[in-house]
């Protein structure tokens, strides 16, 4: 999972009656580590799914393929961190289970190094989905709103800003020594500890408050959108209204089952410290460990096509080339352009969420 909690269990331990030993002595390791495993192999399949190349299937209009390749593109990517990242936890994973100790002793160097490496290609990745999350959702509020994306600052945005998060709170955490339990002081500890805890969830916060007010403002030009580009509200036009509604509500549902349980971790840590629910603690920490590395599954499950059979391209080598098919696509419909279907005459077409109407 990707939680602090598991970074300052990479910290040196040398005092036997620290509260995170006390935990550890009611926490089953090995069955922790073997739930890791086995949900972590399943995120790796749903990511693989997701990456696989698909058929384009022969859109009508050249709009539709635009948007579903646009769209696709920001879910390969995510998929591609949720793979990195569940691939961490299922080596961290497989690794503690037959050679490293969770808890590292107080001369354990090595146990310390490698959970704190492990611990932070976690975080990284993790947080790069979260982002990635947030994009798609920013992209697709722009595609309704018939503007262009910004690739580009999605790439930086998702890749630069978990690097300097995860190191800024681990290298507060670690640095000198990766002692931050035998603190001589509550400020202290705050000052160590804190940071890291803020750099992991307040972006998770924020991509939990951000995003369903995105996909809210999207829903309201979608049916201008259906409208200017089919000149028409049908039974079918409804029901592909309703149908991208409720793929925004998903991706929104899916973000908070995955995620919401290290949000509320992280602030009973902080607020029952002193009279820590143990049980309750632990619990959690197994809710997690099958919801993090299940956000890939669940993902490929709410961001595949909606309404189409997809089929997969066997040829990876093949090359789909945009602009030849945009250019294409608007010779040939050049002589049958409407102020209907022809978006310079001030409407948004429709723009189908990755492919997912089945016109």
């Amino acid at each position: 999972m990707a939680d602090p909690t598991i970074q300052t269990f990479c910290c040196h331990h040398s005092n036997s009656t620290d509260m995170a030993i006390m935990i550890m002595q009611e926490f089953n390791t090995d069955v922790y580590n073997t739930v890791c495993m086995l949900s972590s192999s399943i995120g790796i399949l749903g990511a693989v799914y997701q990456i696989l190349p698909r058929e384009m299937s022969d859109l009508p209009h050249r709009w539709q393929s635009f948007s579903m390749s646009r769209g696709r593109e920001i879910i390969i990517w995510l998929a591609i961190a949720d793979l990195l990242a569940s691939l961490g936890v299922f080596i961290r994973s497989a690794l503690w289970v037959n050679f490293k100790s969770i808890m590292p002793m107080e001369d354990d160097t090595s146990s310390v190094v490698f959970c704190a490496l492990s611990s932070a290609w976690t975080q990284y990745f993790y947080m790069a989905t979260w982002i990635w999350t947030l994009c798609y959702a920013i992209d697709m509020k722009l595609l309704l709103g018939d503007r262009s994306g910004h690739p580009t600052c999605y790439h930086a945005f998702a890749w630069i800003c978990p690097a300097i998060l995860t190191t800024f709170g681990l290298t507060i955490l670690y640095v000198p020594d990766a002692n931050c339990h035998n603190l001589t002081s509550l400020s202290t500890a705050i000052l160590r500890i804190l940071p890291n805890y803020c750099a992991t969830y307040v972006l998770l916060a924020v991509v939990m408050v951000i995003n369903p007010l995105l996909y809210f403002a999207s829903t309201r030009d979608l049916q201008t959108a259906i409208t200017c580009s089919l000149a028409q509200i049908t039974g079918r036009e409804r029901k592909l209204v309703q149908a991208i509604k409720l793929k925004f509500a998903l991706t929104n549902f899916v973000y908070y089952v995955c995620w919401l349980p290290n949000l509320i971790n992280g602030i009973l840590l902080w607020t029952l410290w002193f009279q820590l629910p143990v049980k309750a603690i632990i619990i959690l920490w197994y809710i997690m460990a099958v919801t993090n590395p299940l956000q890939a599954f669940f993902n490929a499950l709410v961001y595949k096509r909606w309404g189409k059979r997809e089929k997969f391209r066997l040829d990876c080598c093949q090359n789909f080339n945009l602009s030849q098919i945009t250019k294409g696509d608007t010779s040939k419909r050049l002589s049958e352009s409407s102020p209907l279907l022809d978006p310079k005459f001030g409407c948004p077409p429709h723009t189908s969420i990755n492919g997912s109407s089945s016109f």
